[in-house]
C-alpha cells in the first residue's frame, strides 16, 4: 500500500471516528426508550432536521445518477430535485401540523386510525418491499459504485469487478448500518448534520476546481465555456427524448415529489420528531433551500465532464468519479472518501430505522395483540435493521444491469408504492366518510395496472412514467372518493389530536416559503432558453427583477404586520 493510499485511509478513517464520536455524546442515554429510539425523544431543532433531510436525500445516487443524467442529456432531471422545494412548502403548513397535531410516530399509525389495521398493513408491505427492493440497494449500489471507480478498489486489492463490488457493498453496509442500530434515530440526525456541512464543502469544491481545469486554471474561463458553448447541457426544459419532460412537472412530478417529501417515512420521521410546529417548518422549508443548490453542485459538474471528455465515458454514470479523478488534489481525497461514506451512511441508516420502526410498531406489535416495552421494542427493532440490512447487500450488486441508468430506474420501480400512498393519505385527511375497503381497492389496483402499464403495455400505451403517475393518483382519487359515496363509513371519522408539542406556527413561514419558490421560478428561468440556453434574452433581467419585486412586497408586507402587532401589544 503506497503512501497515499494510506494516507487517504487514514484521514478517512479521522474525520468518520470524529462523527461517530460526536453523534455518540449527543445520543448517549437517550436510545432507551421508544421514543428516543425512533423520534430522538421528540426533540430536534431546525438545524438537525434541515440537515438531516438534507443528507437523507442527497447520497451516491444523487452525485452519480444527477451528474450522469446532466452528462448524458441536459439539467432536465434537475426537475426531480427544485420542485422537491415545492412539496417541502405542502409538508409544513399542510401536511406537518396534522401530523404533529395527532402526534404520529409513523405514517401507517395514522392510516390505522383514519381507516383500520389491514390498510395499515398493506401500506407497511408496499414501504418494506420498495424499501428492500429498490431505495436500500440503490443507496448501497451507488455508494459503492463511485467508491470503487473512485479509488480503484479492484486495482488496489487485485481483484476483478465482480468480486468488488459485493465486496464493497457489505463493507459499506456493515458499517453504516452500526449508527441505524445501536444509535437510533437522533444518532443518524446528528451524523447527517455534520456531514452535511462537509457535503456541501466537497459539492462546492468539485466544480469550481472542475471550472479551473475547463478553463486550464482559470476559473471565470471555465464558466465562460459552461455558459457559452454547448448551451444545450444547461436546458431544464426537457423535451420529449429527455429523461424528464418540461410537461411532467404538472403532472406525475407533483405527486412524487409530494409522496417523498409528505408521505415517506424515511423522509417525515425527522420531521415528527421535531420538538414544536415551528422548529419543524424552519427545518423542512430550509432544506427546501438547500435543494434549490442543487443544479449547481449535483449536475454541473455533469456539464464540464461532458466539456473536458465529450462522449468519451463508457457510461453515463462514470462523468462524476471521472471528474473528481481529474481535479481532486490528493491530500483531499480522505476527506471526500468520508463525506462521500457518509452521504451513503446518511441515506442508509435512515431507511434502516424507518424499516425497522415500520416492522416494530406496524407490523410485529399488532401481530403479537399486546403493547411490548420499550426495550423489547429496541430489541426487535435492531433485529430487525439486521435482517433487512442483509438482505439489501443481497439485492444491491443486481442494479449493475439495470440499462437505463441508476437515477431512471429508480423512479420507475418506486412508481409501485408512491402514488398509492400519497392518493390514500391526501383522501383520508381531507375527507371523514371515504371507508378503509376504498384504501385497499387502491392498492391492489394500483401494483396491478402499474405493473402492466408500465411493463406489458409500454409499447402500445408510450406514456412517461411521470404522465402515468398522474393519469393513475387520478383514477385512485376517483376511485375513493366514489366508494365514499357509494358506501360512506357509518360514523364520520374524527381526528383526535394529541397536542403533546406547541403547535404555534412559525411567524415567518409565509414569506420565506414565497421566497423559496421564487427561488424555483428563478431557477427554471436561468437554465432556459429565456436564459442561459442560447445566450440571454430581453426578457431574463426583467424577470427575475419582477421576482425580486414579488418578494420585497411579501416580507414588507408581514413585516409590518408584525410591527402592527408588536405596538398593539405594547399598548395593552
Amino acid at each position: 500500500m503506497d503512501y497515499d493510499v494510506a494516507f487517504t485511509l487514514l484521514s478517512c478513517l479521522f474525520f468518520m471516528s470524529l462523527v461517530a464520536f460526536i453523534a455518540y455524546r449527543k445520543t448517549r442515554g437517550e436510545t432507551d426508550s421508544a421514543d428516543g429510539y425512533f423520534l430522538a425523544g421528540r426533540g430536534l431543532g431546525a438545524p438537525i432536521i434541515a440537515g438531516s433531510l438534507l443528507l437523507t436525500n442527497l447520497s451516491a445516487e444523487q452525485l452519480i445518477g444527477l451528474n450522469g443524467s446532466a452528462y448524458g442529456f441536459n439539467l432536465s432531471s434537475m426537475a426531480w430535485e427544485v420542485t422537491a422545494a415545492v412539496a417541502t412548502v405542502f409538508m409544513a403548513f399542510v401536511f406537518l401540523p396534522r401530523y404533529l397535531a395527532g402526534a404520529f410516530t409513523t405514517l401507517p399509525e395514522f392510516l390505522n386510525q383514519r381507516f383500520d389495521d389491514d390498510v395499515r398493513r398493506m401500506t407497511v408491505i408496499l414501504f418494506m418491499l420498495g424499501y428492500g427492493l429498490v431505495t436500500i440497494p440503490s443507496v448501497l449500489y451507488s455508494g459503492s459504485l463511485a467508491v470503487m471507480k473512485l479509488f480503484s478498489i479492484p486495482d488496489l486489492l487485485a481483484i476483478d469487478d465482480g468480486l468488488a463490488l459485493p465486496l464493497t457493498v457489505v463493507i459499506i453496509g456493515a458499517t453504516g448500518a452500526l449508527y441505524a442500530i445501536f444509535g437510533g434515530l437522533k444518532a443518524v440526525a446528528v451524523s447527517d448534520t455534520i456531514n452535511g456541512i462537509g457535503l456541501l464543502i466537497m459539492g462546492l469544491a468539485v466544480p469550481i476546481l472542475g471550472l479551473a481545469l475547463l478553463g486550464e486554471g482559470d476559473v471565470l474561463g471555465g464558466l465562460t465555456i459552461v455558459v457559452t458553448s454547448e448551451t444545450h447541457k444547461l436546458n431544464a426544459i426537457g423535451g420529449s427524448g429527455d429523461p424528464t419532460p418540461f410537461g411532467t412537472l404538472f403532472t406525475g412530478m407533483v405527486f412524487a415529489n409530494l409522496f417523498y417529501w409528505c408521505a415517506n417515512q424515511y423522509v417525515i420521521q425527522r420531521t415528527l420528531a421535531a420538538r414544536n410546529l415551528a422548529e419543524g417548518q424552519k427545518g423542512v422549508l430550509l432544506s427546501g433551500f438547500f435543494k434549490v443548490l442543487v443544479p449547481f453542485l449535483m449536475m454541473l459538474p455533469g456539464v464540464i465532464a461532458f466539456h473536458l471528455y465529450g462522449s468519451e465515458l463508457a457510461s453515463i454514470d462514470l462523468a462524476y468519479p471521472q471528474l473528481v479523478r481529474d481535479v481532486l488534489p490528493s491530500y483531499a481525497w480522505g476527506f471526500f472518501l468520508a463525506v462521500l461514506l457518509g452521504a451513503v451512511f446518511s441515506s442508509f441508516n435512515s431507511l434502516l430505522n424507518s424499516a425497522a420502526t415500520l416492522f416494530c410498531l406496524d407490523v410485529w406489535e399488532p401481530l403479537r395483540g399486546k403493547v411490548l416495552t420499550d426495550s423489547q421494542r429496541v430489541k426487535i427493532a435492531k433485529r430487525a435493521s439486521i435482517v433487512i440490512a442483509l438482505f439489501s447487500f443481497l439485492v444491491a450488486p443486481m442494479l449493475q444491469f439495470a440499462t437505463e441508468g441508476l437515477w431512471q430506474i429508480i423512479r420507475i420501480f418506486t412508481g409501485f408504492y408512491n402514488i398509492p400512498v400519497i392518493a390514500i393519505v391526501m383522501v383520508g385527511l381531507f375527507t371523514r366518510k371515504v371507508p378503509a375497503v376504498a384504501a385497499k381497492v387502491v392498492i391492489v389496483f394500483h401494483v396491478i395496472a402499474y405493473g402492466c402499464l408500465q411493463f406489458v403495455f409500454k409499447e402500445q400505451i408510450p406514456l412517461h412514467f411521470l404522465h402515468l403517475y398522474a393519469v393513475l393518483f387520478i383514477i385512485e382519487v376517483a376511485i375513493m372518493l366514489g366508494l365514499g359515496l357509494w358506501q360512506p363509513r357509518s360514523e364520520a371519522w374524527i381526528f383526535h389530536r394529541q397536542e403533546i408539542l406547541d403547535l404555534t406556527p412559525w411567524t415567518y413561514a409565509i414569506p420565506c416559503a414565497a421566497t423559496l419558490l421564487s427561488c424555483v421560478l428563478a431557477l427554471y428561468l436561468l437554465f432556459s432558453p429565456v436564459g442561459l440556453v442560447g445566450g440571454l434574452s430581453h426578457y431574463f433581467v426583467p424577470s427575475l427583477v419582477a421576482v425580486s419585486l414579488f418578494n420585497l412586497g411579501v416580507w414588507w408586507y408581514f413585516r409590518a404586520a408584525a410591527w402592527r402587532r408588536d405596538s398593539w401589544s405594547s399598548k395593552q
